[in-house]
């Protein structure tokens, strides 16, 4: 078979190729639809030029570009270029007399007493915020017409100042997108070089604040992102791909990557929400209802949740925190992060040892790598502990120097009078509790209780920290899927074409017209299934849920409400009221059964649903592992103590071992450290389930 015949064969075999893009490490996952073979590579990210990452990835993996028919990618580009503050030169239209509307925000002041707070600084100064006469009232009807002329005078000058990109926020566009339909196409049509974004194509949400925060940022980091999905779109079709390029979406679904050209702060979150999607298809495998997915990478830890079978998701994020907050609005996975990872930079400030945020990336990496990092990192702390073997890293493919991560932690130790090992062991229990806030942020503070759920850990260094996680938050059970090293971009198989909309319609409860509630559904609804009819993908079958942005009279807040087609089709009122009931005393720890509630938001969800890969299962063995599993022992340091540690090879290992702590689990792209007292046993599908001893 000739070369050209054969990647025609592979093609017609189904073949998914998914990416994932850190900070530290592009991983890669391949999927063989027909012959059932899945595969991953892991390379170090290349930030000067990303796609040669990813194609050191794929290579890793044995596969090609031509080989696949779909190309699946989640990146951090977007949530970066906020976070970093490397967008492009952004400019602000919006209605006359609202232009501090950005500015301004909530008013709210999260730390009180203190003198020295500083709120969020805008992504847009106020020199480039301008205004135009226009004027829409709450219930659509047009006040004030559009000044076109007065819009063609502000586009011109916008250009004229050298910016790239123009954010368009018109009050109450959300009831009425007219006028700023017009403005982006009249910006547009005269300045086809610049980036423009109207916020009704993002949200159609009521509070001002908030949509003009959401396109101000599309806006920012749309140049950038719109020329990263165009360079790998490029490069990976001159390599021979001929199929369907999707981005997966901060909810974890698909869209096309045209689509992510424009509509850029949908992917702020897509890496991580891949990986809450994989966790989600391992618990419906397992039968678990309840599940925490912890993500450890080399810059940050991020944890989901999984509550009752069903990946938790939010209309609206808080990007940077809430200190200095600018909301996004929009669906995405409800997940929290913090600034540590297996490459944050540990450092002594003020007298005490701090870990992250800062990281040492994947140039110049932790001082281990030998690329001329000096700084002593998480990693480096778990060289010198032992926990990680210098000869085995990512397969024995990358060595590490023992000496340079002995040196930048006795370096940083020295002003506290600590030396390496008591430096690198101080760095992993402040890892663990920082990591600890992470999980915490979407259990504790949702009203959930900790210590009910399954820890789900991976990420090259999740497996490396779990067990001392759990033991933070009460949790006692904690589970390995396999490839854990890569299992984000293994995540994104279990993707499926995804639209999320959202048409605020504010109305009483108690005498809510139902007809007029099932025409904005059907009209969503039917927005979401020709979205889905647009793009390259036939999918095997279409879903749809419905959920409701309800309060109760009064409360200024609404709490999102899942709820089934039933209620609808019955009209049942009472249903409706006592689902929001039980959520918002999930949420709040109280609710009020005779309060009169209100609907503001209608929610909608259209997925198109793929084919997965099977989980497979594992030949099954005795209790004891086999002889081929032991890879030997080596001193690991176990609270301040070395003791002689024996290591496994997870690859060897059969259903139904088990393994008591302290041991060492090393597969490629990552480690499972066992504590003492802790106990492991390999299930049926080669996951990991360790028993945590000592959760507080």
């Amino acid at each position: 078979m000739t070369k050209s015949k054969a990647s025609r064969a592979v093609r017609s075999a189904n073949v998914r190729l998914a990416a994932d893009i850190g900070g530290t490490f592009t991983d890669i996952a391949v999927f063989d639809d027909k012959s059932g073979r899945l595969s991953f590579g892991k390379a170090l990210s290349t930030p000067q030029r990303l796609v040669d990452g990813i194609s050191a990835g794929v290579e890793k993996a044995g596969s090609d570009y031509a080989a696949a028919n779909l190309f699946l990618h989640g990146s951090t580009v977007a949530i970066n270029t906020i976070l970093e503050r490397t967008g492009a030169k952004t400019a602000l239209i919006t209605t006359d007399g609202f232009r501090d509307v950005y500015e301004i925000g909530r008013i709210n002041r999260p730390d009180a007493y203190n003198l020295f707070f500083q709120k969020h600084v805008p992504l847009i100064e106020r020199a480039l915020r301008f205004e135009v006469k226009e004027r829409m009232r709450a219930d659509g009807e047009v006040l004030i017409p559009l000044d076109e002329a007065g819009l063609i005078a502000l586009g011109d000058h916008v250009a004229k100042i050298g910016m790239d990109a123009v954010a368009i926020m018109f009050i109450n566009g959300y009831a009425n997108p007219a006028h700023e339909a017009r403005a982006k196409a009249l910006l547009s049509k005269r300045h086809p070089n610049l980036f423009v974004t109207a916020s009704h194509e993002l949200s159609q949400e009521y509070r001002e604040f908030e949509r003009c925060s959401t396109a101000a940022a599309n806006a920012y980091i749309g140049p950038k992102v719109h020329r990263y999905v165009g360079e790998i779109d490029r490069h990976i079709r001159s390599a021979g791909f001929k199929g369907s390029f999707l981005i997966v979406q901060s909810t974890g679904g698909l869209y096309e990557s045209v689509q992510a050209q424009t509509q850029c702060v949908r992917m702020l979150e897509s890496g991580p929400a891949a990986g809450v999607i994989g966790t989600q298809a391992l618990c419906h495998t397992l039968g678990i209802k309840n599940a925490i997915a912890f993500d450890m990478g080399g810059t940050t830890a991020k944890a989901g949740v999984i509550y009752k079978g069903e990946a938790l998701t939010t209309g609206a994020a808080l990007i940077g925190g809430y200190d200095k907050a600018l909301p996004v609005q929009i669906a995405m996975m409800d997940i929290f992060e913090v600034g540590t990872g297996g490459g944050s930079i540990a450092r002594v400030e003020d007298g005490a040892l701090r870990v992250g945020p800062q990281s040492a990336g994947a140039q110049p990496g932790p001082a281990c790598y030998g690329h001329g990092g000096t700084e002593p990192t998480v990693t480096d702390a778990n060289l010198v502990l032992g926990r990680l073997g210098a000869d085995r890293f990512l397969g024995g493919e990358m060595k590490l120097d023992v000496k340079a991560a002995e040196q930048a932690l006795a370096r940083a130790g020295k002003p506290l009078g600590m030396n390496a090992t008591q430096t690198a062991d101080g760095i992993l229990r402040i890892a663990a509790t920082a990591m600890s806030y992470a999980v915490k942020g979407v259990t504790t503070e949702r009203g959930l209780d900790a210590g009910d759920f399954v820890l789900v850990a991976y990420g090259g260094a999740g497996p490396l920290h779990a067990t001392a996680v759990a033991r933070e938050i009460g949790i006692r059970r904690i589970i390995i899927p396999g490839a854990p090293g890569v299992f984000s971009a293994f995540g994104m198989l279990f993707s499926d074409l995804r639209y999320d909309y959202v048409r605020t319609s504010l109305m009483a409860l108690e005498d809510a017209p139902f007809d007029r509630i099932e025409k904005v559904f059907r009209e969503l609804e039917q927005q979401g299934r020709d979205a889905i009819a647009a793009t390259s993908v036939k999918p095997d079958q279409i879903t749809v849920k419905r959920a409701l942005d309800m309060r109760y009279v009064g409360q200024e807040h609404p709490v999102t409400v899942d709820l089934p087609m039933s209620v609808f089709a019955k009209k049942d009122r009472k249903g409706i009221k006592q689902h929001f009931d039980d959520d918002h005393l999930q949420r709040y720890g109280t609710s009020a059964p005779d309060e009169r509630a209100e609907i503001v938001s209608l929610r909608v969800t259209v997925a198109g649903l793929m084919k997965k890969p099977p989980q497979e299962r594992i030949k099954k063995g005795g209790s004891a592992p086999p002889k081929a599993a032991f890879t030997g022992k080596r001193p690991v340091s176990f609270g301040g103590k070395f003791r002689a540690a024996p290591t496994y090879s997870r690859a060897a290992l059969l259903a139904g071992n088990k393994i008591a702590g302290p041991a060492l689990i090393e597969e490629h792209a990552s480690t499972t450290v066992l504590m003492p007292g802790d106990r492991m046993t390999v299930d049926a599908h080669g996951n990991l389930v360790i028993a945590a001893a000592g959760a507080k």
